[in-house]
């Protein structure tokens, strides 16, 4: 089986490993893709939200792809899925009209509404004045939602009321603002042809900058899996209240939702309730579920593409841990500085933890050929373990020995979850 990964992060750097470790899979191919995936898997200069060029790449010779899969949000709601799914190639990856899923949370709302998912109490609000009267409604802590994509950052929770008025602003269209929701949060993937629908072993990340969720929302500073502290009912009960429910209803309006449906939730003092949904992988989310996968990752993503999960076997989980703690550029996620050397990964590579790695997401060689920094989430650390404890230790181990001056990361990925646990 020949793939071809759409993107460039450290999400896509964690599917073409797991797909590079794939005995089913011969060839893996990536566009654009970064420095760290070009070690696994070949490179492509085409732009991700192109999808005449992204389809012309799948049916190249160069490529020949079997499979693609979509891996960020913004190509997946520009349509590039569609447009491959034109020529004929199987797509992992939903079309433009069922990722309004995530493009459009009023979208989302409306979904969840009609498909009696529970979710926060919320306004659509399209003008200052809409919004400061749902603000006054609703009280602090303040949710203010931009309406459209905005790369895990497009959301304020807050007790200043007047921060809350500027961001609202700020969003330029509609925003959501909805209820305070209490209680942790965790991210749940489901592979769904549009019928079935198989979950993932939950996970938990970390949206804010820095320890102790101090500072301002980022793409996510770490993750891991599993949860020790969760119900073990948790992962049926949002399928059967959640995802088979929303499925069902975009399937009824006729736009069946096919690829990675990402809920994530909070767990309140009145029960579950849905946060917001992706149309995609999570990252960092991602790095930690995809270390704990044993079941082949190709056929899995093809039987979701293909309408065939109903009759893929049952997935294999290894009994142990993954923690990922994000390295991210000097000021993420301001105005995160680029161009920095980035050296000390081949220190990692060869430690006497083999179980401990390193994902490329915003990285590139230089015109000398240096790895230097190129966004602002500019490393994932993955690392397994027996447990919790072992995995973070590993992870943090790793991180150690990476070296990229201004960098900054977060000291408590599963920390709290690490000492309550037993392992």
């Amino acid at each position: 089986m020949r793939i071809l990964v759409i993107g460039g992060g450290a999400r896509e750097h964690a599917i073409c490993r797991s797909l590079s470790l794939d005995p089913e899979v011969t060839a893996v191919h990536c566009a654009p893709g970064n420095a760290g995936i070009a070690e696994v898997a070949t490179l492509h200069p085409v732009d991700a939200l192109d999808g005449a060029a992204v389809a012309d790449l799948a049916v190249s010779d160069a490529v020949r792809a079997d499979l693609v899969v979509v891996g960020p949000e913004a190509p997946l709601v520009a349509g590039v899925a569609d447009a491959v799914r034109e020529r004929g190639v199987p797509v992992f990856g939903p079309s433009a009209e069922a990722a309004k899923l995530e493009g459009s949370k009023a979208f989302a709302k409306d979904v969840m509404a009609a498909a009696n998912v529970p979710t926060a109490r919320s306004y659509v609000c399209a003008t200052p004045q809409e919004a400061d009267a749902a603000l006054d409604a609703f009280g602090p802590p303040y949710v203010v939602k931009d309406d459209g994509l905005a790369a895990g950052k497009g959301v304020v929770v807050t007790d200043d009321i007047e921060r809350a008025r500027q961001h609202a602003r700020d969003c330029g269209g509609a925003v959501v603002i909805e209820e305070f929701l209490d209680g942790p949060e965790v991210s749940l993937f489901a592979l769904t042809d549009g019928e079935t629908v198989v979950p993932l072993q939950p996970a938990q990340d970390f949206k804010r900058a820095y320890d102790a969720d101090e500072g301002p929302n980022t793409g996510g500073m770490g993750a891991y899996s599993p949860l020790p502290w969760a119900d073990p009912k948790l992962v049926d009960e949002v399928v059967a209240t959640v995802l088979e429910p929303t499925v069902n209803e975009l399937r009824r309006r006729g736009t069946p939702f096919s690829g990675l449906l990402y809920a994530g939730l909070a767990i309140t003092s009145r029960g579950v309730r849905v946060i917001e949904f992706n149309a995609r992988f999570g990252d960092p989310e991602t790095q930690a579920v995809l270390a704990r996968l044993k079941t082949p990752l190709g056929g899995f993503l093809l039987a979701a593409a293909t309408g065939r999960l109903a009759d893929f076997p049952a997935l294999r989980w290894s009994d142990g841990a993954a923690v990922t703690v994000v390295v991210a550029a000097h000021d993420y996620p301001a105005k995160p500085r680029t161009g920095d050397r980035i050296e000390g990964l081949d220190a990692v590579a060869e430690q006497d933890e083999p179980e401990a790695y390193v994902l490329h997401a915003g990285t590139k060689r230089d015109a000398d050929g240096h790895l230097v920094s190129a966004g602002g989430r500019v490393l994932s650390v993955t690392a397994t373990g027996a447990g919790l404890r072992e995995a973070r230790e590993r992870a943090y181990a790793a991180v150690g020995r990476v070296r990229l001056d201004g960098s900054h990361h977060r000291s408590d990925i599963a920390r709290e979850a690490a000492e309550d646990s037993a392992l």
